[in-house]
């Protein structure tokens, strides 16, 4: 049996890079999938290769830094396919590599409203759901490396993404004898192309960033992540609560 057969599934930003492979390898597995991005024209493009794959799925416009467009979302699933079982939030986006005195307020309350209160209305959408119908569910969210760390990206992502740390640690905590599970997933440097959302970066932000940088051993594959993400929403993981699994071929297992 597929690991995830007869399962709901939403995936945020999954028009491309790692939301794509966690879309596409959930169908593979059985799960009917929400595509949903900002990109709809990705997102259709994405469904599209998942029916063709014998796979099912639906594309869902959603700009994750709009509540009303989050809630809709989650609601889309339910009413298309009569539950929701897993949300993995995977859509995010880049700051400039700013450090605090570089970093305004505009670019700052938009990497917030994105990576992180974007994350917190659907996960509370979702465990709302769950609790009012007596449901377990899973949640699996994309954190990066640079939530557990302080030299990966500039200020305002390295912050946003240390919020979704907690998020994740207190939610799975607090709902874990309800059945709601959370868990996150610190990609390291993965080939996507999350670095087209990167404006005016910072010159300073970027020469202190890039000395770890050097120390990756590789750049991963969005397949990859999309295992892990794979073994965080099955059942594979069901003792696996509250924590967050780096994904980065061991380049923070260094410091």
């Amino acid at each position: 049996m597929a690991k995830l057969d007869g399962k709901v599934a939403v995936v945020t930003g999954a028009a491309s890079g790692m939301g794509r492979a966690i879309a596409k390898l959930y169908a593979k597995e059985g799960a009917k999938v929400i595509v949903a991005d900002f990109n709809m024209e990705g997102a259709e493009a994405v469904t599209a290769e998942i029916i063709d794959e014998g796979g099912t799925a639906k594309a869902v416009s959603v700009n994750v830094s709009d509540k009303d467009q989050v809630e809709k979302m989650i609601e889309t699933a339910i009413s298309e396919y009569g539950e929701l079982d897993i949300l993995v939030n995977n859509a995010g986006i880049m700051d400039g590599f700013e450090p605090v005195g570089e970093i305004t307020d505009e670019k700052w309350d938009q990497i917030f409203d994105v990576n992180t209160k974007g994350v917190m209305r659907a996960m509370r959408k979702a465990v709302n759901y769950w609790m009012e119908n007596e449901k377990k569910g899973v949640i699996v969210n994309t954190i990066s490396t640079g939530g557990l760390n302080g030299a990966h990206a500039g200020v305002a992502y390295g912050a946003s993404k240390h919020a979704v740390v907690a998020l994740t640690k207190n939610t799975g905590f607090m709902y874990a004898k309800n059945g709601i599970r959370v868990n996150g997933i610190a990609p390291g440097a993965i080939e996507t192309n999350i670095g087209s959302s990167m404006k005016d970066v910072s010159d300073f932000g970027m020469q202190r960033a890039g000395m770890t940088h050097g120390l990756s051993p590789r750049t991963g594959q969005p397949e990859e992540v999309a295992e892990a993400a794979l073994f965080l929403g099955s059942e594979d993981s069901s003792f696996v609560n509250g924590t967050v699994l780096t994904v980065d071929g061991g380049w923070t297992s260094a410091f």
